[in-house]
């Protein structure tokens, strides 16, 4: 297939573009720095959208409009750059944070969306994602959890500290964190591209959510290190502002529909998934 990806400089995006090429896809990166145009995309079998600003941030007016803008505005342009040569699929990234904070209710794809400032986001960003579907383009909108991989990510920022011994949980502990393995994001990318059968949300995190304690353990296992060391939710609050709120959510979140539509995790247990993702 020919694939266009936007967002493909970041994370996930080189990751991918590298699976994908190895499996003899032609792939283009789409850059919405400026509004794309029907020539960026012409020629495309399929889009996939992960671009946006990044959530790990102090939280500013002008960031928080930002961090709307470039998912909400950025796929509505992408959309109606797709009206004169539409795709066959368009895979959306957008994240758990759909659900909100929930305690330890179970979120499926089924589940209603939360009522703060990141919910709100992921709401706005995958209504302008299934516009798409006006045009005849199947959509796919994968609501991503912690995505644990080498050389960047969360777990990235979490390394130095805890090869330091200094790492802890977050708070109570007891908040509940979705997560899954960057090979099995891709993996799903290219299942929700090939699947013509799949639509809708997928919930793209492991089927094994853990509470902060249990991954805080986990890694310091993984690591050969202690963690002894909470982090208090005022200095969160300190450093981050209402950004805090994101590493204190709980969101024990399942991937329901990702299951029954078929797709197969190879990486669905925490131990296992950071022992090889530390081994890399």
């Amino acid at each position: 297939m020919n694939i266009g990806i936007t967002g493909a400089t970041g994370f996930v995006g080189r990751r991918l573009t590298q699976r994908l090429q190895s499996e003899a896809h032609a792939v283009r990166a789409i850059s919405l720095r400026t509004p794309p145009v029907p020539s960026d995309l012409a020629g495309c079998d399929a889009i996939v959208h992960l671009a946006g600003e990044p959530v790990a941030q102090r939280w500013t007016r002008t960031a928080k409009q930002k961090i709307l803008d470039s998912r909400e505005k950025g796929t509505r342009l992408l959309v109606e750059a797709m009206r004169q040569s539409p795709p066959g699929v368009l895979v959306s990234a957008s994240a758990v944070g759909y659900y909100g904070s929930r305690g330890d209710e179970v979120l499926t794809e089924r589940s209603s969306p939360g009522n703060d400032f990141l919910a709100d986001v992921c709401i706005a960003w995958e209504r302008e994602a299934l516009e798409a579907e006006k045009l005849g383009v199947r959509v796919a909108t994968l609501r991503i959890g912690m995505v644990l991989g080498a050389g960047g990510g969360a777990l990235a920022k979490m390394l130095t500290p805890f090869r330091l011994g200094l790492g802890g949980r977050i708070g109570s502990g007891r908040q509940w964190m979705a997560w899954i393995h960057l090979k099995d994001l891709c993996n799903l990318i290219l299942f929700a591209l090939s699947e013509r059968g799949v639509s809708g949300a997928l919930n793209a995190v492991s089927p094994n959510p853990v509470t902060n304690a249990d991954f805080t353990h986990a890694l310091a296992r993984a690591l050969h290190k202690p963690a002894v060391l909470p982090v208090p939710p005022a200095a969160l609050k300190l450093l981050f502002g209402e950004m805090s709120g994101v590493l204190l959510a709980s969101q024990r979140v399942v991937p329901e529909a990702t299951l029954r539509a078929g797709f197969a995790f190879q990486h669905a247990d925490i131990g296992e998934a950071l022992g090889d993702v530390l081994s890399v």
